[in-house]
Protein backbone atom coordinates (compact mmCIF):
# COMPACT_ATOMS: atom_id res chain seq x y z
CA UNK A 1 0.00 0.00 0.00
CA UNK A 2 0.79 3.83 -0.71
CA UNK A 3 0.28 6.49 1.11
CA UNK A 4 0.04 10.22 0.36
CA UNK A 5 0.07 13.55 2.66
CA UNK A 6 -1.70 16.30 0.67
CA UNK A 7 0.38 19.00 1.98
CA UNK A 8 0.26 21.64 -1.31
CA UNK A 9 -1.47 24.05 0.43
CA UNK A 10 -0.92 27.71 0.84
CA UNK A 11 -2.75 28.48 4.00
CA UNK A 12 -3.83 32.30 3.07
CA UNK A 13 -6.39 32.89 6.28
CA UNK A 14 -3.21 32.16 8.33
CA UNK A 15 -0.82 34.58 6.64
CA UNK A 16 1.31 36.05 8.12
CA UNK A 17 2.33 33.14 10.02
CA UNK A 18 1.97 30.48 7.10
CA UNK A 19 3.28 33.37 4.37
CA UNK A 20 7.11 31.44 4.76
CA UNK A 21 6.13 28.28 5.82
CA UNK A 22 3.69 25.45 5.25
CA UNK A 23 1.17 25.08 8.23
CA UNK A 24 1.88 21.04 8.44
CA UNK A 25 5.17 22.68 10.04
CA UNK A 26 3.08 24.67 12.92
CA UNK A 27 3.46 23.05 16.66
CA UNK A 28 1.72 21.00 18.58
CA UNK A 29 3.24 20.19 22.02
CA UNK A 30 6.82 18.66 21.18
CA UNK A 31 5.60 17.83 17.62
CA UNK A 32 4.40 18.94 14.47
CA UNK A 33 0.71 18.70 12.52
CA UNK A 34 2.40 16.59 10.14
CA UNK A 35 4.98 14.59 12.14
CA UNK A 36 2.33 13.37 13.94
CA UNK A 37 0.75 11.64 11.20
CA UNK A 38 4.19 10.50 9.45
CA UNK A 39 4.91 8.86 12.83
CA UNK A 40 1.32 6.97 12.35
CA UNK A 41 2.39 6.08 8.74
CA UNK A 42 5.89 4.94 9.90
CA UNK A 43 4.48 2.35 12.35
CA UNK A 44 2.09 0.57 10.12
CA UNK A 45 4.21 -2.18 8.39
CA UNK A 46 1.43 -1.92 5.48
CA UNK A 47 2.38 0.92 3.75
CA UNK A 48 5.81 0.65 2.05
CA UNK A 49 5.84 4.53 0.70
CA UNK A 50 5.00 7.79 1.69
CA UNK A 51 4.83 10.40 -1.33
CA UNK A 52 4.43 13.96 0.21
CA UNK A 53 2.37 16.10 -2.12
CA UNK A 54 3.66 19.74 -2.29
CA UNK A 55 4.35 22.39 -4.23
CA UNK A 56 7.36 24.18 -5.19
CA UNK A 57 7.07 27.24 -2.94
CA UNK A 58 7.76 24.33 -0.18
CA UNK A 59 9.92 21.67 -1.73
CA UNK A 60 12.92 22.90 -0.17
CA UNK A 61 11.62 23.49 3.21
CA UNK A 62 9.87 19.71 3.51
CA UNK A 63 12.90 18.50 1.68
CA UNK A 64 15.25 19.67 5.22
CA UNK A 65 12.56 18.24 7.44
CA UNK A 66 12.80 15.25 6.10
CA UNK A 67 16.42 15.49 6.15
CA UNK A 68 16.51 16.19 9.55
CA UNK A 69 13.79 13.22 10.73
CA UNK A 70 13.97 9.87 11.60
CA UNK A 71 11.76 8.95 9.54
CA UNK A 72 12.04 6.57 6.28
CA UNK A 73 8.92 6.49 4.13
CA UNK A 74 8.42 9.72 3.28
CA UNK A 75 9.76 11.40 -0.27
CA UNK A 76 8.47 14.20 -1.99
CA UNK A 77 6.56 14.48 -4.45
CA UNK A 78 6.14 18.16 -6.24
CA UNK A 79 3.60 19.87 -7.79
CA UNK A 80 4.38 22.40 -10.23
CA UNK A 81 2.70 25.72 -8.75
CA UNK A 82 4.38 28.19 -6.59
CA UNK A 83 0.66 30.61 -6.09
CA UNK A 84 -2.43 29.52 -5.19
CA UNK A 85 -4.11 30.51 -8.30
CA UNK A 86 -1.60 28.18 -10.47
CA UNK A 87 -3.41 24.75 -8.04
CA UNK A 88 -4.41 22.34 -10.02
CA UNK A 89 -7.25 21.12 -6.97
CA UNK A 90 -6.68 18.55 -5.21
CA UNK A 91 -8.37 16.23 -7.08
CA UNK A 92 -6.22 17.42 -10.26
CA UNK A 93 -2.88 17.20 -8.06
CA UNK A 94 -3.91 13.25 -6.99
CA UNK A 95 -4.36 12.42 -10.81
CA UNK A 96 -1.29 13.94 -11.27
CA UNK A 97 0.77 11.86 -8.70
CA UNK A 98 -0.77 8.34 -9.24
CA UNK A 99 0.42 9.16 -12.92
CA UNK A 100 4.03 11.04 -12.01
CA UNK A 101 4.82 8.22 -9.44
CA UNK A 102 3.07 5.30 -11.29
CA UNK A 103 1.41 4.50 -8.13
CA UNK A 104 -1.03 1.00 -8.96
CA UNK A 105 -1.10 0.24 -5.63
CA UNK A 106 -4.33 0.62 -2.80
CA UNK A 107 -3.52 3.82 -2.02
CA UNK A 108 -4.64 5.78 1.53
CA UNK A 109 -4.69 9.65 1.19
CA UNK A 110 -4.77 11.84 4.43
CA UNK A 111 -4.39 15.93 4.39
CA UNK A 112 -1.17 17.08 6.06
CA UNK A 113 -3.25 19.73 8.28
CA UNK A 114 -5.46 16.93 10.23
CA UNK A 115 -4.82 16.53 13.81
CA UNK A 116 -6.85 13.18 14.30
CA UNK A 117 -7.16 11.18 17.24
CA UNK A 118 -8.31 8.04 16.00
CA UNK A 119 -5.36 5.33 15.06
CA UNK A 120 -5.00 5.37 11.04
CA UNK A 121 -4.15 1.54 11.32
CA UNK A 122 -7.58 1.11 13.01
CA UNK A 123 -8.89 3.06 9.42
CA UNK A 124 -6.57 0.79 7.26
CA UNK A 125 -8.20 -2.32 9.22
CA UNK A 126 -11.97 -1.02 8.17
CA UNK A 127 -10.99 -0.18 4.84
CA UNK A 128 -9.41 -3.99 4.04
CA UNK A 129 -12.35 -5.21 5.77
CA UNK A 130 -14.57 -3.71 3.07
CA UNK A 131 -12.12 -3.95 -0.12
CA UNK A 132 -13.93 -0.47 -1.43
CA UNK A 133 -13.15 3.47 -1.55
CA UNK A 134 -13.47 4.15 2.31
CA UNK A 135 -13.18 7.38 3.81
CA UNK A 136 -13.19 8.44 7.53
CA UNK A 137 -16.13 10.77 8.81
CA UNK A 138 -16.38 13.03 12.01
CA UNK A 139 -19.44 14.14 13.75
CA UNK A 140 -19.02 17.68 14.44
CA UNK A 141 -22.03 18.65 16.57
CA UNK A 142 -22.76 21.98 15.03
CA UNK A 143 -24.99 22.45 11.34
CA UNK A 144 -23.18 25.41 11.34
CA UNK A 145 -19.65 24.45 10.86
CA UNK A 146 -20.73 21.49 8.36
CA UNK A 147 -21.39 23.94 6.04
CA UNK A 148 -17.82 23.82 5.50
CA UNK A 149 -17.40 20.34 4.77
CA UNK A 150 -18.67 17.65 3.02
CA UNK A 151 -21.63 16.19 4.44
CA UNK A 152 -22.02 12.52 4.94
CA UNK A 153 -25.14 10.17 4.53
CA UNK A 154 -24.75 6.79 5.48
CA UNK A 155 -27.14 3.68 5.43
CA UNK A 156 -25.27 0.78 7.62
CA UNK A 157 -21.76 2.87 6.82
CA UNK A 158 -22.43 2.73 3.11
CA UNK A 159 -22.11 6.16 1.40
CA UNK A 160 -25.68 6.86 0.38
CA UNK A 161 -25.34 10.68 -0.12
CA UNK A 162 -22.79 13.09 -0.11
CA UNK A 163 -23.06 16.69 -0.39
CA UNK A 164 -19.74 19.17 -0.75
CA UNK A 165 -20.11 22.14 1.34
CA UNK A 166 -24.14 22.26 1.81
CA UNK A 167 -25.74 25.65 2.33
CA UNK A 168 -28.33 23.51 4.77
CA UNK A 169 -27.13 20.61 6.14
CA UNK A 170 -29.38 18.23 7.19
CA UNK A 171 -27.10 16.41 9.58
CA UNK A 172 -23.35 16.63 10.91
CA UNK A 173 -21.07 14.21 9.99
CA UNK A 174 -18.53 14.86 7.52
CA UNK A 175 -15.50 14.14 5.46
CA UNK A 176 -12.04 14.99 7.22
CA UNK A 177 -9.89 14.36 4.01
CA UNK A 178 -8.62 11.06 4.89
CA UNK A 179 -9.22 8.13 2.20
CA UNK A 180 -8.59 4.80 1.51
CA UNK A 181 -8.74 3.37 -2.36
CA UNK A 182 -8.37 0.16 -3.51
CA UNK A 183 -6.23 0.03 -6.34
CA UNK A 184 -8.47 -0.56 -9.32
CA UNK A 185 -10.59 2.42 -8.18
CA UNK A 186 -7.52 4.61 -8.99
CA UNK A 187 -8.39 5.04 -12.46
CA UNK A 188 -11.73 6.35 -12.42
CA UNK A 189 -10.03 9.80 -10.70
CA UNK A 190 -8.96 10.63 -14.55
CA UNK A 191 -12.49 9.13 -15.61
CA UNK A 192 -13.48 11.92 -13.23
CA UNK A 193 -11.51 14.65 -14.42
CA UNK A 194 -11.81 13.52 -17.74
CA UNK A 195 -15.73 14.35 -17.43
CA UNK A 196 -15.31 17.57 -16.99
CA UNK A 197 -16.04 17.80 -13.15
CA UNK A 198 -14.94 19.47 -10.47
CA UNK A 199 -10.81 19.63 -9.73
CA UNK A 200 -10.95 21.29 -6.61
CA UNK A 201 -12.52 18.95 -3.68
CA UNK A 202 -12.14 15.52 -2.64
CA UNK A 203 -15.61 15.73 -1.70
CA UNK A 204 -17.10 16.11 -5.48
CA UNK A 205 -14.93 13.20 -6.52
CA UNK A 206 -16.78 11.22 -3.47
CA UNK A 207 -20.00 12.45 -4.33
CA UNK A 208 -19.46 11.38 -8.07
CA UNK A 209 -17.76 8.14 -6.76
CA UNK A 210 -20.30 6.86 -4.44
CA UNK A 211 -23.19 6.60 -7.26
CA UNK A 212 -20.70 4.25 -9.18
CA UNK A 213 -19.57 1.99 -6.61
CA UNK A 214 -20.11 0.71 -3.22
CA UNK A 215 -18.44 3.54 -0.61
CA UNK A 216 -17.88 3.58 3.08
CA UNK A 217 -17.19 5.28 5.97
CA UNK A 218 -15.47 4.87 9.38
CA UNK A 219 -17.14 7.22 11.56
CA UNK A 220 -14.85 8.15 15.30
CA UNK A 221 -15.39 10.14 18.20
CA UNK A 222 -12.69 11.70 19.70
CA UNK A 223 -11.21 15.04 18.39
CA UNK A 224 -10.66 15.93 14.72
CA UNK A 225 -9.32 19.71 14.25
CA UNK A 226 -8.60 21.45 10.19
CA UNK A 227 -5.92 23.35 10.95
CA UNK A 228 -6.64 25.89 7.91
CA UNK A 229 -7.27 29.02 10.46
CA UNK A 230 -5.83 30.46 13.89
CA UNK A 231 -8.85 29.72 15.50
CA UNK A 232 -8.44 26.08 14.80
CA UNK A 233 -4.62 26.06 15.24
CA UNK A 234 -5.54 27.15 19.15
CA UNK A 235 -8.38 24.83 19.56
CA UNK A 236 -5.75 21.77 18.58
CA UNK A 237 -3.28 23.37 20.89
CA UNK A 238 -5.69 23.77 23.36
CA UNK A 239 -6.80 19.33 23.58
CA UNK A 240 -3.01 18.58 22.90
CA UNK A 241 -2.04 20.76 25.91
CA UNK A 242 -5.23 19.93 28.07
CA UNK A 243 -5.24 23.18 30.04
CA UNK A 244 -1.15 23.13 30.94
CA UNK A 245 1.27 25.08 29.58
CA UNK A 246 4.26 24.08 27.72
CA UNK A 247 7.46 26.95 28.49
CA UNK A 248 11.03 25.90 26.42
CA UNK A 249 13.57 25.50 29.33
CA UNK A 250 15.77 28.23 27.78
CA UNK A 251 12.75 30.84 27.92
CA UNK A 252 12.97 33.68 30.18
CA UNK A 253 9.91 34.55 32.05
CA UNK A 254 10.14 37.32 34.73
CA UNK A 255 6.97 38.69 36.69
CA UNK A 256 4.94 36.95 34.01
CA UNK A 257 1.39 35.24 34.49
CA UNK A 258 1.06 32.44 31.98
CA UNK A 259 -2.44 30.80 31.71
CA UNK A 260 -4.24 27.49 30.14
CA UNK A 261 -2.72 26.48 26.86
CA UNK A 262 0.31 28.50 26.25
CA UNK A 263 3.29 27.32 24.24
CA UNK A 264 6.26 29.06 24.74
CA UNK A 265 8.90 28.32 22.49
CA UNK A 266 13.37 28.42 22.76
CA UNK A 267 14.76 31.73 23.64
CA UNK A 268 11.40 33.78 24.23
CA UNK A 269 11.54 36.75 26.65
CA UNK A 270 8.75 37.48 29.24
CA UNK A 271 8.74 40.23 31.04
CA UNK A 272 5.19 41.72 33.05
CA UNK A 273 2.77 40.14 30.71
CA UNK A 274 0.40 37.80 30.71
CA UNK A 275 -0.59 35.16 28.28
CA UNK A 276 -3.98 32.95 27.74
CA UNK A 277 -4.83 30.57 24.83
CA UNK A 278 -0.91 31.48 23.35
CA UNK A 279 1.65 30.37 21.15
CA UNK A 280 5.11 32.33 20.78
CA UNK A 281 7.54 31.68 18.35
CA UNK A 282 10.71 31.40 19.00
CA UNK A 283 13.15 34.29 20.06
CA UNK A 284 10.55 36.66 20.69
CA UNK A 285 10.59 39.19 23.32
CA UNK A 286 7.13 40.27 24.62
CA UNK A 287 7.03 42.79 27.74
CA UNK A 288 3.95 44.73 29.69
CA UNK A 289 1.21 43.03 27.47
CA UNK A 290 -1.81 40.62 27.75
CA UNK A 291 -1.96 38.10 25.06
CA UNK A 292 -5.13 36.03 24.46
CA UNK A 293 -5.64 34.10 21.68
CA UNK A 294 -3.13 34.72 19.35
CA UNK A 295 0.06 33.55 17.63
CA UNK A 296 3.54 35.55 17.54
CA UNK A 297 5.92 34.60 15.16
CA UNK A 298 9.54 34.33 15.57
CA UNK A 299 11.90 37.15 16.52
CA UNK A 300 8.84 39.71 17.09
CA UNK A 301 9.43 42.37 20.13
CA UNK A 302 6.02 43.80 21.62
CA UNK A 303 5.85 45.67 24.73
CA UNK A 304 3.21 47.97 26.21
CA UNK A 305 0.26 46.14 24.20
CA UNK A 306 -3.14 44.41 24.98
CA UNK A 307 -4.06 41.88 22.20
CA UNK A 308 -6.63 39.08 21.65
CA UNK A 309 -7.01 37.29 18.24
CA UNK A 310 -4.21 38.82 16.77
CA UNK A 311 -1.77 37.18 14.60
CA UNK A 312 1.78 38.75 14.69
CA UNK A 313 4.30 38.19 11.82
CA UNK A 314 7.71 37.31 11.86
CA UNK A 315 10.53 39.88 13.05
CA UNK A 316 7.68 42.31 13.70
CA UNK A 317 8.28 45.21 15.95
CA UNK A 318 5.34 47.01 17.76
CA UNK A 319 4.99 49.41 20.72
CA UNK A 320 1.93 51.17 22.51
CA UNK A 321 1.70 53.89 19.93
CA UNK A 322 3.83 53.06 17.45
Amino acid sequence: MKAVVLAGGYATRMWPITKHRPKMFLPIGDSTVVDRIFEALEADDRIDEVYVSTNERFAADFEAHLEESTFEKPQLSIEETTEEDDKFGVVGALAQLIDRENVDDDLLIIAGDNLISFDVAAFLDYFEERAAPTLAAYDVGSREKAKSYGLVELEDDRVVDFQEKPDEPNSTLVSIACYAFPAESLSLLSTYLEDGNNPDEPGWFVQWLQNREPTYAYTFEGAWFDIGTPESYLDAVAWHLDGESLVAESATVENASIGDNVHVMDNVTLENTTLDHAVIFPEATVRNADIRRSIIDEGTHLDDLDLAGALIGAHTTIKNGS
